[in-house]
């Protein structure tokens, strides 16, 4: 009535499905296994749909009563409709000035905005590798009112296959330009994103598996490594799959990954945040509050004016140099797989110095994960001894 015209259902959605509200989802000990990697934990889950669909229809229902009783129809007639409302006569505060009745909408209908066609597109041209025939290559040129770039692509994926993604073939979409929001949501195994430009917020939320590879376009001029290439809150909540980016990235950086590999040459503030699991290679500077609420998981930043120590949040990691030639050796492949991927002049520079620049870095490590790094290195290690032999990681198709 006083004009909202769009209304977010979280926290109670999430206490419909179970939550019991005890504020630790940053530490993985969540008692209803909701957020949490831990298996013991997640089989106590009880969620079921209905649970959800039970609360949301008892909503529309007393929501109908109410509207019922004042003689509306639909949501539509209520949105500005101040002249319904009165003043609790005991309140001290005068809300007459807020009682303006404003019956007309304000928000552009959502069929007005420019609609992206690239997606529907993607779905078609994708159709050989859908149905399992052979690999496919596609591209396309795109702008920032292009959003969520390959999520229909990756549930059509899902749809036909479950989270093990494509069987034996690849989707590769090569593209060029300014990506919307949420490039990259929910990539899936078997899809690979190269994107020559720049990505707004979101990149790889809930990416599963895949490759997501951001540059500079060729012609560009000035060095990627100084440069934004991506914005903020990028690989929030993914589980798996690699991200590579010849450039740096806004804040909250990795935000609850709890899986995914990343390469980024620099991040803002509160970056690997809540972060569950998962690898982060920083090639550059970080901001504040790095590693807040970090339960799982490694980072490796690189310190070259040696002022990280004093911008890392160390209430739940610890920062660790690292001495052991097989960590050092696994390192310099994820930096080699980004050069590779992203022909990144700053990875080439760190490669052509390593004996120098690999003694800077910093190993960010929880505080729970073991003595003296050991879980890190078998965990650093073991992914780079996994994928070796990855035709995905080692090609230079890109």
């Amino acid at each position: 009535m006083l004009g909202a015209e769009e209304f977010g259902f979280g926290t109670a959605s999430l206490v419909a499905l179970g939550c019991d509200m005890a504020r630790q989802c940053h530490l993985n000990t969540c008692p209803t296994g909701i957020a949490t990697q831990r298996e013991d934990l997640r089989a106590k889950f009880t969620g079921t749909p209905q649970m959800l669909i039970n609360y949301l229809t008892l909503v529309a229902e007393e929501t109908r009563e109410w509207m019922a009783q004042l003689g509306m129809r639909c949501l539509d007639d209520l949105v500005g409709r101040a002249d319904l409302l009165r003043s609790i006569e005991e309140t001290t505060i005068d809300l007459e000035s807020m009682l303006i009745a404003a019956p007309q909408r304000f928000a552009v209908a959502q069929s007005k905005l420019p609609q992206s066609l690239i997606a529907e597109q993607l779905l078609v041209e994708s159709e050989a590798a859908l149905r399992g025939e052979h690999s496919v290559l596609i591209q396309h040129h795109i702008s920032n009112y292009d959003r969520s770039i390959g999520a229909s692509l990756a549930g059509e994926i899902a749809r036909r296959y479950g989270n093990s993604g494509l069987p034996g073939v690849s989707i590769t979409c090569l593209l060029q330009g300014a990506a919307g929001q949420s490039f990259g949501a929910f990539n899936m195994p078997g899809m690979h994103l190269i994107l020559h430009g720049v990505a707004n917020d979101y990149v790889g939320k809930s990416m599963t598996g895949g490759q997501i590879i951001l540059m500079p376009p060729p012609v560009a001029s000035f060095a990627a490594h100084k440069n934004t290439i991506l914005g903020n809150t990028v690989l929030y909540g993914a589980t798996g799959g690699q991200l590579f980016a010849a450039g740096c990235a806004g804040e909250r950086f990795a935000v609850r990954n709890s899986g995914a590999l990343a390469v980024v040459e620099g991040v803002g503030a509160h970056a690997c945040e809540y972060m569950t699991g998962g690898i982060v290679v920083v090639l550059g500077e970080t901001g504040q509050n790095f590693g807040a609420g970090m339960s799982a998981g490694v980072a490796y930043v690189l310190d070259m004016a040696g002022v990280f120590p004093n911008r890392c949040n160390t209430e739940l990691v610890e920062l660790q140099r690292f001495h052991d030639p097989d960590e050092i050796e696994a390192l310099r492949t994820i930096i080699q797989w980004h050069g590779k991927k992203t022909r990144s002049w700053r990875a080439a520079q760190i490669l052509a110095e390593w004996s120098r620049m690999q003694r800077v870095f910093w190993r960010v490590l929880p505080h729970e994960l073991g003595v003296n790094g050991q879980t890190t290195i078998r965990t650093a290690c073991d992914y780079v001894d996994a994928h070796a032999y990855s035709a995905e990681l080692l090609s230079l198709s890109t």
